[in-house]
């Protein structure tokens, strides 16, 4: 005992110098027993995480209790509180000078010495350094300088440059509201929290206050919310197989490395070694610290875990007296605090290289790596993502980068089809005939200033429609169906990986706490959780019913509302339609079907965002009506309505061109009107689909400008606007992180909602309509592209630092994704059956047509198509004055039948042809893709056999550091020791 204090006393005096790898001595392994590991003789770092966590706890009450500047409460208070809770909290039976006897009982290395005494640390000595590795590989620091002396300069430390901040509260001095602030600030104390006060330096009207959560609060926090802390080095279980495998894995690296480098990779020489899943993990509990690798106590949970816990404490901390009187955000609304946010880790930019100089934080690093456009062709660093923004923010991104990826064979098909339709487009036989057909003359469109219009008239539009229309349209439709379902299966098994890698297998929703609304609004109807067996509040069943049905009620109200909304666009261009025929320049007199269209798509879109503004609002209170129990189903709620309120909005319109249009007409001379007034909008004289694919593609561009615009370019515009008042109010003033941190935009109050319902809506474009309009994935990948690298740029450098939250996958909206994949399967079958001219196209080649009898090479089988295709109608019957026939798009009979135009045999046919085509093709492609998700498992089996591997060690392990637990108190007690449970 003597000779180890000794040589702690004397590493002491080496202050500044870290511990090479050499000079650290393996310890002695412990004494086997009847349940003993395979891996529990090469983890030594159990017993050094005992020692550690001794010395952290005795060196941590010190700190605790050390006063703050700036605090209207005396710290003398809150220390006595800090110190009644931890007795109260404390389950430990034994002292920890009493574990420190335990470690040198198991043979500690004498030259340990605890890191949490000193205030200088390397980020170097974490746990990837506490095993010694065979053959080492350099790393490249993250930090070029002393961590503290960083965050110090950074102004992420306590005037006293010891205790870091955590959090940042904002308010104004001019706000009258201070009693709830003092309360709160009280209350925040009494919790456990350290405060301190300081002006801002450009507004002497802002106030910010500096939260700090000491090591004694982060503990206890962090057992009640059960966060999972590392406990163990992993070790995996190898046969001959495996063994065999890492050789030939390690003979391809060497064949490799003579290979050229990928572009897309990362240069992970600049990257932190994140090796925090190289650990096994368990809920942490102070009365196992001893479990826990403990390197470093200011290390030990990470800046996100600590960002997590304080706003865990200020969402359940009161402001007044009264029950729902509870939480920062209930605040921040009634205006007593301006913001409340995490701050950044410090610039983003530095005038040193970082090829050269390293880089100087994690947020300097994301934004050289990732967030910068020249970045665009690589890899996303998807764990530094997760460590900086928190694993919800890292499985958005991971998403978004597996779709992108999903996009790019998407896109080459639909480009292969588009320039099929091209190459082929001046050798089609419809195309010829329509553009050859000078002495045929349609039917007026229009009642009044309409006139007969030839049809080779329309001889671009035919060819146009033809790029969308081929015979390419009907494959690429299945294997749209089909890539849908592949991304959606591929993307679960992705997912399982990270979820693995990021340590989530264990993290269940029902670890979520509940809302403090939820607990306000029911704390007087309790009933036992089921998995936890504690009372929480619960939710009436006839409650919740009733405030569901409010919220349905709602909801197709807002419906009902677009579909009124896209009744008005109909009525607009059926009353402008003549208008424009009668227009005075003759490029709108002769397109006049183009203007009227482009003009409702214009006006569409003008509605659709005007209308997503009240959606937002609607949809908030909605959600807040029914008393969602968690923030997940708060999240779920919330998206599921603006999904279905932007979805219908978005896509109403589209609908009614592909399905409606020009389908309820009538026929000359006795031709539909709306309102007995307005005649019905007939298609282009080359079919609708051009409307259609117009229709798509204006809205799918302006949109995607619109959100860029929205996202990146306002924000922009308003922290230049900032900045510039700040410089014309001061000069030649740094301010610190914290200030420039509240002169950047708060993220969006709902969280990712918006970034996800953006690329979902995307995925119904791309998906749903993709017969219509093949280049729709080529325009979504362009986008997406864009997308990764502007969201990045804004989250590091325009956003202020969100609230580091977990999560396990995406939420609600894969179940979202996986109902547009199913919708898109029908609304194909419906738009090449109904909307596009290929079924009409089949029944006439192999019924009607000159192949009809016979099969001889050389014959068109399509020849006369378009003649067969256009109806007669007698002129004189419509009283302008002109004799002789016009033709228009049916199946009618002419007008010398036996029964003028009434439907013709062919007409039944064709229908005949279109459902029995709509049957075939949904539970072809159905079919499909239920054999595709079966084939695909979720999980890969090899991550399968793992994670039960890894379930069976952690409880080996637990057991084995119980049984050294149990045998030091025995040994210190003087009584016999045993190697099994008494």
């Amino acid at each position: 005992m003597v000779h180890h204090s000794g040589s702690i006393q004397s590493f002491k005096q080496q202050k500044g110098m870290n511990i090479s790898k050499s000079e650290m001595v393996k310890e002695t392994s412990l004494k086997p027993s009847r349940r003993s590991l395979p891996c529990l003789a090469q983890s030594y770092t159990y017993s050094q995480s005992l020692s550690q966590s001794t010395s952290l706890f005795q060196s941590n009450e010190s700190e605790s209790q050390a006063p703050t500047s700036v605090t209207s409460v005396s710290v003398d208070k809150a220390a006595q509180v800090s110190a009644e809770e931890s007795k109260k909290d404390s389950v430990l039976n034994c002292s920890f000078t009493d574990l420190s006897d335990f470690c040198l009982a198991l043979g500690k290395d004498k030259d340990y010495v605890d890191e949490s005494e000193h205030a200088n640390y390397d980020r170097s000595r974490l746990i990837r350094d506490s095993v010694i590795k065979d053959k080492p590989e350099p790393k490249p620091k993250l930090l070029s300088k002393n961590d503290m002396n960083y965050i110090a300069s950074s102004g992420l430390l306590f005037k006293d440059g010891k205790k870091r901040i955590d959090y940042i509260l904002v308010y104004r001095k001019s706000n009258i509201q201070y009693d709830r602030r003092n309360t709160f600030e009280k209350n925040l104390r009494a919790e456990g929290l350290m405060l301190e006060k300081e002006p801002a330096v450009a507004n002497s009207d802002i106030m910010f206050i500096k939260i700090h959560i000491p090591w004694d609060t982060l503990c206890k926090y962090a057992e009640r919310l059960n966060i999972r802390m590392p406990f163990r080095k992993k070790c995996y279980f190898t046969d001959r197989r495996s063994k065999s495998m890492g050789r030939m894995k390690k003979n391809l690296k060497k064949i490799m490395k003579w290979m050229p480098q990928n572009p897309m990779a990362l240069d992970k020489s600049a990257f932190p070694d994140l090796e925090e899943s190289e650990c096994y993990t368990g809920p942490f509990s102070r009365a196992r610290i001893h479990h826990f690798i403990i390197n470093n106590k200011d290390t030990f949970f990470s800046n996100a875990t600590r960002s997590r816990i304080v706003y865990h404490v200020l969402q359940r901390t009161k402001y007044e007296n009264g029950i729902s009187k509870v939480g920062i955000c209930k605040l921040i609304n009634n205006g007593a605090y301006e913001a409340a946010f995490p701050p950044h880790e410090g610039a983003y930019k530095s005038r040193q290289p970082i090829k050269t100089h390293g880089p100087q934080n994690n947020r300097h690093l994301l934004y050289e790596r990732w967030a910068r456009w020249g970045m665009w062709y690589k890899h996303q660093p998807l764990d530094l993502i997760r460590r900086y923004f928190g694993e919800k923010i890292g499985l958005y991104f991971a998403w978004l980068g597996w779709y992108t990826g999903m996009l790019i064979p998407a896109a080459i098909v639909g480009l292969c089809v588009f320039f099929y339709g091209l190459f082929t487009m001046n050798g089609s036989q419809v195309s010829q005939e329509i553009c050859a057909a000078a002495e045929v003359f349609m039917c007026p469109l229009c009642d009044k200033n309409c006139s007969l219009q030839r049809l080779n008239d329309s001889c671009i539009y035919a060819k146009v429609t033809y790029l969308f229309d081929n015979g390419g349209t009907v494959f690429f439709a299945i294997f749209m169906a089909i890539w849908a379902t592949v991304f959606l299966e591929f993307w679960k098994r992705r997912r399982s990986i990270l979820t693995y890698a990021w340590d989530l297998i264990e993290w269940e929703e029902e670890e979520e706490t509940l809302r403090p609304q939820f607990e306000a609004k029911y704390y007087t109807v309790e009933r036992v959780n089921p998995i936890t067996g504690k009372p929480e509040p619960h939710q009436p069943f006839s409650d919740k019913i009733t405030r569901l049905l409010i919220s349905v009620s709602g909801i197709f109200f807002m419906i009902s509302l677009v579909i009124t909304a896209v009744f008005a666009v109909v009525v607009y261009r059926l009353v402008v339609m003549e208008q424009f025929a009668s227009f005075k320049w003759s490029f709108i007199k002769q397109h006049w079907q183009f203007a009227t269209s482009a003009a409702g798509v214009c006006i569409n879109f003008v509605i659709i965002m005007m209308l997503n503004v009240a959606y937002e609002k609607i949809a908030y209170l909605l959600t807040n009506l029914e008393y969602p129990r968690t923030e997940s189903e708060w999240e779920n709620s919330f998206a599921l309505k603006m999904f279905l309120f932007q979805f219908v909005n978005l896509n109403s319109s589209i609908f009614y061109i592909a399905f409606f249009l020009g389908r309820f007409v009538g026929h000359p001379g006795n031709y539909n009107k709306l309102f007995n007034r307005w005649r019905l909008e007939e298609c282009h004289p080359s079919g609708c689909l051009i409307d259609l694919c117009l229709q798509m593609g204006v809205i799918m561009f302006l949109k995607q400008i619109w959100n860029n615009f929205m996202e990146l370019g306002y924000p922009l515009i308003q922290n230049w606007w900032s900045r510039h008042k700040i410089k014309r109010g001061i000069q030649d003033a740094s301010l610190p992180q914290w200030e420039n941190d509240w002169n950047l935009q708060p993220m969006n109050i709902h969280g990712l909602m918006d970034e996800y319902l953006e690329m979902v809506l995307q995925f119904g474009f791309t998906t749903i309509f993709v017969a219509a309009f093949p280049l729709a994935p080529l325009l979504a990948l362009l986008n997406n592209i864009i997308e990764i690298r502007l969201d990045a740029y804004k989250f590091v450098t325009q956003w202020r630092r969100p609230l580091p939250a977990r999560a396990t996958d995406i939420g609600i909206w894969y179940g979202i994704l996986e109902g547009i994949g199913i919708l898109a399967v029908i609304t194909n079958a419906f738009v090449i059956a109904i909307t596009s001219d290929y079924i009409p196209r089949l029944v006439y080649e192999y019924k009607y047509g000159p192949c009809a009898d016979r099969l001889e090479n050389g014959d068109n089988c399509l020849k006369g198509y378009v003649n067969n295709s256009l109806s007669f109608f007698d002129l004189s019957e419509l009283g302008i004055g002109k004799s002789g026939y016009c033709r228009y798009r049916d199946y009618r009979g002419p007008p010398w039948s036996s029964k003028p135009y009434e439907f013709t045999l062919q007409y039944w046919h064709i229908l005949a042809a279109r459902l029995a085509f709509i049957i075939v093709f949904e539970h072809l492609v159905f079919g499909i893709k239920s054999f595709i998700a079966f084939l695909i498992p979720d999980v890969p089996q090899d991550l399968y056999d793992r994670i039960r591997r890894e379930k069976y060690l952690v409880q080996e392990m637990m057991y084995e550091a119980e049984l050294e637990h149990l045998q030091q108190q025995r040994k210190k007690c003087g009584q016999p020791v045993h190697h099994e449970w008494p």
